[in-house]
């Protein structure tokens, strides 16, 4: 048998290079994706926590005057987890209308939010683009607790 025979009838080495270009495509088109969407997983968690605790915490630190009135109180903790809540409104009634002297109908809610950055770790593919940031990689939470 010639040598170049035996080389083609053995191929055990084209599996060596076969691993390589398939752990590159594996490395760069499966998983550096999938921690981005875990990163971004992490601090989607992280903020809806922070927004979970301030709603415990303002239970306890009520802003509502017996008259209807807000007021907070000095020393309010704005900053939750390293999360800023912003945009600190209290609702009345069941339509959700701002508390007023005029209005101080139940149930009494308050609402916040806070905002969250997404920044991908590493390049992606151009499908992934679409799946995380559609327009911008910056989010809004929302939320409501109900306090009386």
């Amino acid at each position: 048998m010639s040598h170049k025979k035996a080389f083609i009838a053995d191929q055990r080495g084209a599996v060596g290079l076969e691993t390589m270009i398939v752990y590159i495509f594996l490395v760069s088109f499966l998983l550096v994706p999938l921690v981005d969407i875990a990163a971004a997983g992490f601090q989607f968690i992280s903020a809806w926590s922070a927004l979970r605790s301030f709603g415990q915490y303002v239970q306890y630190y009520n802003p509502l005057g017996p008259d209807g009135t807000v007021t907070w109180r000095p020393g309010l903790q704005t900053t939750v987890s390293g999360h800023t809540i912003s945009n600190l409104q209290v609702k009345c009634g069941d339509a959700g209308a701002t508390c007023s002297p005029s209005n101080i109908a139940s149930p009494k809610y308050i609402t916040f939010s806070t905002t969250i950055t997404l920044a991908p770790i590493g390049p992606r593919p151009p499908f992934m683009g679409s799946v995380l940031c559609p327009t911008s990689c910056t989010y809004t939470l929302n939320y409501s607790e109900r306090f009386q």
